[in-house]
């Protein structure tokens, strides 16, 4: 029986020491905005996504950077050393402070840690790792929980900075993050279509800064490389005088990003419409359709509709609401929306425009990019700045908004 003098006591959180996190950069300046201004030493970062993203791509990148200051160790339970030698050599990354082995049981790799003594550890993937203790294989529940679980305490224990990478599938229903998410002190998925070139890196979770915030990056022959004006990327290529498209402000954590809203009303010869949507809420979009029919007078409830987001990017606010009923109508009615224009609104059931947040950054972000025109809801918009160059239109409901977009 443990004596009383032996058991840890609480102590007031007045005696706790609170300095703040050593953060440091890793090289990826999209990366280090996601993490909230740079990785933190002693935490626990997971890094999940399809297979074939770029996770590996990523975390083998920032090696260059993390080496010039840190030692580096990097496990993987799926290539061979001579496979990430061949690797790191496109990716030109090269340093006698990155070390690697190919591992999959826990007890070695915990070993070499204790032999390497490394300031950061890279684990490629979770779902490789196995505990030889535990009957089940590797990848299972039990396995993957266990594994994280002494990476947590090898994270905290003896500060090193641990990034973990797995995969998930398009449900994310398999043993891998879903499972590990409150075990981490942060959890980034990767987004995208792999037979693209584009990535976006989201933070779902972040114990050392702000959650929603995303990263974009371009896959190339040389790898990941970032892209600083994500607006001006997905905006790329756009259609002139096209029916159907509409732009529209997003907030990305603290970055206002511009994105296109595409769609496609059609006759239907079915009995039930079709109704498909990609990158945008398909609820939010079946409850928008009905919006315009019964209150913006466009008999749509006989088409079949498609939304799409284009670039990969997904929009799960409000603000976009009044782009993509722009975009259905210009659609429906087959008129284009002028090329210099933006809106941006949430909007209700009864048809009308609701205001946003952080609207005023969302109008300044549009007039950088030199947009002429933005629709935004009526309330309040006599308070925001009128930057010179660009005509703030507001408008109390999808009636007023359809006109002034459409010029009927």
């Amino acid at each position: 029986m443990r004596s009383p003098l032996d058991v840890r006591r609480a102590c007031p959180v007045t005696e706790l020491e609170s300095s703040d996190e050593i953060r440091f950069p890793t090289g990826m300046g999209e990366l280090d905005r996601v993490l909230g201004g740079g990785a933190v030493k002693g935490s626990l970062v997971l890094v999940g996504g399809a297979p074939g993203i770029g996770k590996s791509t990523l975390m083998l990148q920032i090696c260059n950077k993390l080496c010039e200051f840190s030692k580096v160790l990097y496990v993987s339970g799926e290539e061979s050393e001579h496979q990430l030698k061949l690797r790191a050599r496109r990716l030109c990354v090269e340093s006698d402070q990155l070390f690697v082995i190919s591992e999959t049981s826990l007890e070695d790799l915990l070993e070499s840690v204790t032999l390497e003594k490394p300031d950061v550890l890279i684990v490629d993937s979770i779902q490789t790792l196995y505990n030889s203790k535990l009957d089940s294989p590797a990848g299972s529940v039990s396995q993957v929980r266990d594994c994280t679980m002494a990476l947590m305490q090898l994270a905290k224990g003896q500060n090193i900075t641990v990034f973990v990478i797995g995969h998930v599938n398009k449900e994310g229903s398999i043993a891998g993050p879903k499972v590990l998410e409150h075990m981490v002190d942060c959890v980034l998925y990767f987004e995208g279509d792999q037979h693209t070139s584009y990535r976006i890196l989201r933070a779902a979770k972040n114990r050392f800064g702000a959650t929603n915030e995303i990263g974009v990056f371009e896959m190339q022959d040389s790898g990941l490389v970032e892209v600083e004006n994500p607006s001006k990327l997905l905006l790329s290529g756009r259609p002139e005088d096209a029916p159907g498209t509409c732009v529209t402000c997003v907030m990305e954590g603290v970055r206002p990003v511009l994105a296109e809203i595409q769609a496609l009303v059609v006759s239907s010869t079915s009995n039930n419409p079709r109704r498909t949507s990609n990158g945008f809420d398909y609820n939010r979009a079946a409850m928008l359709l009905a919006v315009l029919e019964k209150r913006g007078g466009l008999k749509v409830f006989s088409c079949d509709a498609y939304l799409n987001i284009v670039g990969g990017l997904s929009l799960d606010e409000p603000a976009a609401d009044l782009a993509a009923i722009v975009a259905l109508a210009s659609s429906y009615l087959d008129r284009p929306v002028s090329n210099s224009l933006v809106a941006i609104g949430e909007v209700g059931l009864t048809g009308e425009l609701r205001t946003v947040n952080q609207l005023a950054l969302r109008v300044s972000e549009v007039h950088r990019l030199g947009f002429k025109q933005c629709i935004i809801p009526a309330y309040r918009a006599g308070e925001l700045p009128k930057p010179n160059g660009l005509e703030l239109i507001p408008v109390h409901n999808i009636g007023e908004a359809i006109r002034a977009a459409l010029r009927l």
